[in-house]
């Protein structure tokens, strides 16, 4: 299997080259992008986030540890190789805590990378951006490396430790806004420039050498930048090549690192290819995956009360709505507006805030009975033409079996393989 390394370098030949993550820990995804990878025979790049798996379960109660024999047991049921399967933790420094003094932070930090490293992720994103309760805002770039390259020193020891190779790799930087879709309405971005590019290298390459780690900087492979591209709750901001083209050509006086595009979800296969030919050779996504998901589920619930009596089917989406309005937790600080606008939200928004509630064992009790009202009997075409139209395609084609389960998977498959001919250089195939 190639190291990441390899893929940078394959990048530098050929700017068409790239690498996408898939940024979910949802089942249903990860068979997807499994299968896809597998169909595909290329690696399949996996990223857990700080907030999602850490050393005490995170939202998703699993550990680095738990998160990785997870998707190891996955791969094995879907024949997908293990030696495919790359590892990414994304985010990973004092996020979960910042709301503690930055001491207490930065040491919970230290055991999240001493987690992640010795549970076999390759891929570490080293980001201490964000102020903790006793710091100043912003972060000076200064203190910022100072903290990445503590945290790089403890994933050198534990790797060493665990007699780990080198293909451990790492990325730095950050973007902005914050993870996971802005909070607020965008019109318009700024794009990072070429000089506070230069300033987050200089000040990471001078903090690792003052902790001895000077052999370290070929294997920061990626710097975190905004392109100019994000998503809010009802817009995409697509890339503008021209706004990053200065910062664009940054990137090629260090032949060992790329840039790392978070937020690509929603852009168009056109601006996917762009931002690889520019450079954006790592594409993360995660939102779009969970949101096509999402709209196989609300297609199937209405494929399922054409052919059911009310009293017979799941109510998947009246289940939905009643278990977000039970436990707002998750969306009532994103969603804001008039009743029917944030229920609309809950529903539809692009930043899909409905991925946390997938695992509620109501949910899933209502996705069970609505698979299981849905596979007794053949699905009749012309429902799948009306609520699923791409999918019909496939299946009046004979590439695609009629059932809930696989036109589920084929529905999220069409977002990976937008992002797969993004990363080669091609146009997507259906």
């Amino acid at each position: 299997m190639k190291h990441l390394t390899e893929f940078v370098a394959d990048h530098k030949h050929d700017k068409r080259c790239g690498i996408f993550a898939v940024c979910s820990a949802h089942p249903l995804v990860l068979e997807a992008a499994m299968r896809h990878a597998r169909d595909a025979q290329s690696i399949l790049l996996i990223e857990a986030t700080s907030n999602q798996v850490d050393q005490y379960g995170g939202y998703t109660g699993m550990t680095p540890d738990d998160f990785r024999g997870f998707v190891e047991q996955m791969a094995d049921k879907h024949h997908f190789p293990r030696n495919q399967l790359v590892l990414g933790g994304d985010h990973l420094g004092p996020n979960r805590w910042q709301n503690a003094p930055a001491a207490e932070a930065m040491s919970h930090a230290e055991e999240l990378i001493r987690h992640y490293v010795a549970a076999g992720f390759k891929k570490i994103h080293l980001d201490c951006s964000m102020s903790c309760a006793d710091d100043p805002e912003p972060l000076t770039d200064e203190i910022v490396a100072g903290r990445a390259a503590r945290l790089a020193l403890i994933a050198e020891q534990t790797r060493k430790e665990k007699q780990g190779s080198s293909d451990l790799v790492y990325v730095i930087g950050t973007e902005v806004p914050v993870p996971g879709g802005a909070h607020e309405t965008l019109s318009t971005l700024v794009v990072t420039s070429p000089q506070a590019a230069k300033a987050t290298l200089e000040a990471h390459r001078h903090a690792f050498e003052q902790q001895g780690l000077h052999d370290l900087w070929p294997r920061i492979i990626g710097l975190v930048v905004q392109p100019g591209v994000e998503f809010d709750h009802t817009h995409v901001i697509d890339y503008q090549p021209e706004k990053s083209l200065a910062l664009s050509r940054t990137i090629e006086e260090f032949d060992t690192m790329v840039f790392e595009a978070h937020s690509t979800d929603y852009q168009t296969p056109f601006a996917l290819q762009q931002l690889v030919q520019h450079h954006f050779a790592i594409l993360k996504v995660g939102p779009a995956l969970t949101f096509a998901l999402r709209e196989a589920l609300f297609s199937l619930a209405a494929i399922e009360q054409e052919l059911r009596p009310a009293y017979q089917c799941s109510g998947l989406r009246d289940v939905l709505e009643s278990v977000m309005q039970e436990h707002p937790e998750h969306w009532k600080q994103h969603y804001h507006g008039n009743n029917d606008e944030r229920r609309l939200a809950r529903g539809y928004s692009y930043s899909d805030r409905v991925r946390y509630y997938w695992p509620d064992h109501h949910i899933d009790e209502a996705y069970a009975r609505l698979v299981n009202n849905l596979t007794d009997k053949p699905l009749p075409l012309p429902l799948i033409s009306q609520y699923l139209p791409l999918q019909y395609v496939k299946v009046r084609e004979g590439q695609l079996a009629a059932t809930p389960h696989e036109l589920i998977i084929d529905h999220i498959q069409d977002v990976l393989r937008q992002y797969h001919a993004a990363c080669m250089g091609t146009s997507p195939s259906h």
